[in-house]
């Protein structure tokens, strides 16, 4: 029987075994599984490995220690394996080694099935997909891979699952008005363009969101600063999604921003934007 093995990503690497927290040793040796799991199930050489842990001019011992840390983690992440037996987590294939556990064993694999999940639901059933964003993005504990994130063979999956997790959000808020939660919108659009000031659509949302509040002032002052952030920070103006809300809010166009966040109208008209038709 394949152990009960969950491992933690999404933050400072954790695993537990069994439900029980396993400590995964000193720094190369959580560098050697941080290695596997980025690879995402793929082989990772020997040769990368070392690599990986000491760059350049690995010492004469690089070999024999690399093998020491994979010996533990498969104690660690199997102890109840008996003599003899193949591992079955930590496996050799050649020409290195590969990580094999259960599509839910990892935090990171679990957010992007929720995520995937969530885009299939989001045009029919928009309030299972704000669910299962809801769960998606609940996992994150901080940056992905904490610790090795500056490490280069971990920096195109930090880079590939932070992407992820800004899309993530921005649907979650979509979602949130579509089904007419507008405060928490507000609010959750308001951390998304703290987090991400170069984000047009973080800020396009920003606006929507305070505008289907009835808050047409504060919404032109955010495009007024969406404006003066983009501008400072990387010499443009912002784009024709972003000017296209802007003249929505400044004719009254209901119907622009229903569209903008892919119907429900209905849903906008009553949370306050018929009021700024007045």
């Amino acid at each position: 029987m394949a152990p009960d093995v969950a491992l933690r990503v999404l933050g400072v690497p954790e695993a537990d075994v069994g439900g029980v927290p396993v400590n995964l040793g000193g720094p190369r040796q959580r560098a050697v599984l941080a290695m596997l799991l980025c690879a995402r199930r793929g082989v990772v050489s020997l040769d990368r490995l070392v690599d990986g842990l000491w760059g350049e001019r690995p010492p004469p011992s690089a070999t024999m220690s690399l093998r020491a840390y994979l010996s533990r983690l498969r104690r660690l992440l199997e102890p109840d394996r008996q003599p003899g037996v193949a591992p079955t987590v930590v496996t050799v294939e050649s020409p290195g080694y590969a990580l094999r556990v259960d599509d839910d064993a990892v935090d990171a694999w679990r957010f992007e099935r929720l995520l995937a999940d969530a885009r299939q639901l989001a045009s029919t059933e928009p309030a299972r997909a704000f669910d299962r964003l809801a769960s998606a993005l609940a996992l994150w504990r901080g940056p992905a891979y904490a610790q090795v994130a500056d490490q280069y063979w971990a920096v195109p999956e930090c880079a590939r699952l932070d992407e992820l997790r800004l899309a993530a959000w921005l649907l979650q808020v979509r979602l949130g008005l579509r089904l007419g939660e507008t405060v928490d919108a507000v609010a959750d659009a308001r951390a998304l363009v703290h987090a991400h000031p170069l984000s047009e659509e973080a800020w396009r949302l920003l606006v929507i969101a305070l505008w289907s509040a009835g808050r047409q002032a504060d919404a032109l002052a955010a495009l007024r600063r969406c404006r003066a952030t983009l501008a400072d920070e990387i010499g443009l103006d912002p784009g024709p999604e972003v000017r296209r809300v802007e003249t929505a809010i400044l004719t009254g166009d209901s119907a622009a921003l229903a569209e903008a966040l892919g119907g429900r109208g209905d849903l906008l008209e009553r949370r306050g934007c018929r009021r700024s038709n007045r």
